[in-house]
C-alpha cells in the first residue's frame, strides 16, 4: 500500500462482533477506514450500525469497489460463505491485527484474518486465512491454525499445537502443549466448548467439552 493512501474497509456481517471489527479498524488508524457493513438480510438496509452505513453486497461494490472487505462473524463456515461470495463479487481483503497486539517476527498470517486487541503470539507460528482471533487470547510456539478457525475470547493455545481448518474453540478454552513429533491436533469443524481443557486430540467434526474436555458427539459411521 502507498504512503498516505487510505484503505477503505467494508465489513461483512452485522452482528455485535462485526461491530467490534469496525472499532478494531478505527483502533488501528491510518492507512483504514471503515465505511459500513455489508449483510445480506434486506430488512437491514438503509439503516446505520454505530454511524457506519448497512448495504447490500451489490449495493457496496457499486459505492466502494476498491474497498477491502474482512469478515464480522463467529461461524466459521458463515465465513467461508460471505467471503466467497464478496470475492466473487469483486472485492479484494485485508488482514487487520489490533494495535495492541504482541506478536514475534516468527509468524506467517493468512489473508483476512481478523487479530483482536489484548492477543499474544509467541513464536513460529502459522495462521491460514480468514482466521479469528477474538480479545485476549494467547498462541504458543510451533502453532498452526488453519484456515477459517475461530478462538474466541480468552482461549490459551499452548505449543505444538495444529488446529484444523473451520474449528472453534470456545471461550477461556485452554489446549494444552503436544510436541513436534506429537502434537495435539483439534480435526477439522470440530468444537471445543467455553472453558474446556483440551489435553488429548479431538476427532474431525466432533464437540468436546469439560475438563479434560471429552467428545459430546462424534462422528457418525
Amino acid at each position: 500500500m502507498e504512503a498516505g493512501v487510505t484503505k477503505a474497509i467494508l465489513i461483512y456481517g452485522a452482528g455485535g462482533f462485526a461491530r467490534e471489527v469496525a472499532w478494531l479498524v478505527e483502533s488501528c488508524g491510518e492507512p483504514y477506514r471503515c465505511v459500513g457493513f455489508i449483510d445480506d438480510d434486506d430488512s437491514h438496509y438503509d439503516e446505520s450500525l454505530n454511524s457506519y452505513p448497512v448495504m447490500s453486497l451489490d449495493a457496496a461494490f457499486a459505492k466502494y469497489p476498491h474497498a477491502a472487505v474482512v469478515p464480522g462473524m463467529g461461524d466459521p463456515g458463515t465465513r467461508q460463505v460471505v467471503m466467497q461470495k464478496a470475492s466473487a463479487a469483486g472485492f479484494s481483503t485485508e488482514t487487520l491485527v489490533h494495535p495492541r497486539t504482541e506478536r514475534s517476527q516468527w509468524l506467517t498470517v493468512g489473508k483476512g484474518t481478523v487479530i483482536c486487541a489484548g492477543c499474544i503470539l509467541t513464536t513460529n507460528i502459522t495462521i491460514g486465512q480468514y482466521v479469528q482471533i477474538n480479545l485476549d487470547c494467547t498462541i504458543g510456539h510451533d502453532a498452526v491454525l488453519e484456515d477459517y478457525v475461530t478462538l474466541a475470547p480468552g482461549v490459551h493455545v499452548s505449543g505444538c499445537v495444529q488446529i484444523r481448518r473451520s474449528a472453534y474453540i470456545g471461550t477461556g478454552a485452554v489446549i494444552i502443549n503436544g510436541t513436534r513429533d506429537d502434537p495435539i491436533v483439534i480435526g477439522e469443524n470440530a468444537v471445543v466448548g467455553a472453558g474446556a481443557c483440551v489435553t488429548k486430540s479431538i476427532p474431525a467434526d466432533t464437540t468436546a467439552v469439560g475438563v479434560p474436555a471429552k467428545p459430546i458427539q462424534v462422528p457418525r459411521g
